[in-house]
């Protein structure tokens, strides 16, 4: 799941994002404060908002929203006060970790994308890459679904020029990390790394 707020750019707003479902399949039912986001065909939940959130406590991030406790205290306070019955799986688990690359061959239909097979400790991914030096044998960072960017951009499911991609090997740049170099390249990891742990910026 992923959590936004920005109160100066959408209002006093939290959106919840469980999964991603196409714009016309979508529908809306209001329970005071709280909305709920649902596929109109399989009546699955996708998302909620949720109005008036301050009201219920306090949200102190802008943009993407780390689900700490309190945060989660909130959440569950706004659907007991607006009779919402469902439960929502509020997940902590982390978006960006430690993955090792097994194997890299060419994309069939592109020179300067290569098909990476990462452990990122729990499976093995699938993951198109365009750096010129991603290798075999490296310790990368992995963005996985769901993993919102510095950018702001949400890694999702995608084919690339015919060939499915399950998450993302990420540059320094795009992590926004610090004396990020400016050439194109992934973040190649030391071995004190270990596979599927968490990656954080923070220097180890």
């Amino acid at each position: 799941m992923n959590v936004f707020y920005n109160a100066n750019g959408i209002g006093d707003t939290l959106i919840m994002n469980i999964k991603d479902v196409e714009l016309d399949l979508r529908d809306f039912e209001k329970t005071g404060d709280v909305v709920r986001i649902f596929n109109s065909e399989t009546n699955e939940t996708v998302g909620y908002n949720v109005f008036h959130v301050s009201s219920y406590g306090e949200i102190k991030d802008n943009g993407a929203v780390e689900l700490t406790d309190d945060v989660k205290t909130l959440i569950q306070e706004a659907f007991m006060k607006n009779g919402v019955q469902e439960n929502v799986e509020l997940e902590n688990r982390p978006k960006f970790v430690v993955g090792y690359v097994e194997a890299k061959e060419k994309h069939p239909n592109a020179d300067k994308l290569s098909i990476c097979r990462v452990n990122v400790g729990s499976e093995i991914l699938q993951i198109v890459c365009g750096a010129p030096n991603v290798e075999a044998d490296q310790k990368v960072v992995v963005a996985l679904i769901g993993a919102v960017m510095p950018s702001g951009l949400v890694i999702k499911q995608a084919a690339l020029r015919g060939v499915e991609s399950t998450g993302m090997i990420c540059s320094a740049k795009e992590l926004a990390l610090p004396n990020a170099p400016e050439e194109k390249g992934i973040l190649v990891l030391d071995d004190t790394y270990e596979i599927g742990s968490e990656f954080t910026s923070e220097v180890k």
